[in-house]
């Protein structure tokens, strides 16, 4: 006996149409159907899916995960081969953390640049967005 779809999606957390999302990515074999026409999930399909929210939780994209499903049912995969798909997220997070680290700076930069008094006519915040970005503060200052 399977899961029906509301039931799978209940026991997860998750919509039905996040389930359907996932099983047109490849991300979740689509199941069969009873007499009946109602799709019914294997029970495994439940640590699957939380496998999927859990890596979605560490930042791994669809695609990502897709990849890391295939390893995990690969018997002649190595941990090595995990490791390196971990130390790269942790790569691209830290990239992503120093551009956060950048605009914030050139942000703060900007209010202090901004007494709050006075028309938007000549605020420095917003004149600091047209004409230079992130780049009106350099990350160097930190």
């Amino acid at each position: 006996m399977g899961l029906t779809t509301s039931q799978l999606a209940q026991a997860v957390e998750i919509n039905s149409e996040t389930l359907r999302y996932y099983e047109s990515r490849g991300l979740l074999p689509e199941p069969p159907r009873n007499a009946s026409g109602y799709r019914l999930y294997p029970v495994q399909s439940v640590e699957r899916l939380r496998f999927i929210k859990g890596a979605q939780a560490l930042g791994f994209t669809l695609d990502e995960i897709k990849e890391l499903l295939s390893l995990r049912a690969n018997d002649r995969a190595s941990k090595r081969e995990v490791r390196e798909q971990a130390l790269q997220k942790v790569e691209q997070i830290e990239e992503k953390i120093d551009a956060l680290e950048t605009m914030r700076d050139a942000l703060r930069h900007l209010i202090g640049q901004c007494s709050g008094d006075g028309p938007t006519s000549d605020c420095p915040i917003l004149d600091g967005m047209t004409t230079h970005g992130i780049h009106a503060h350099s990350s160097t200052e930190r």
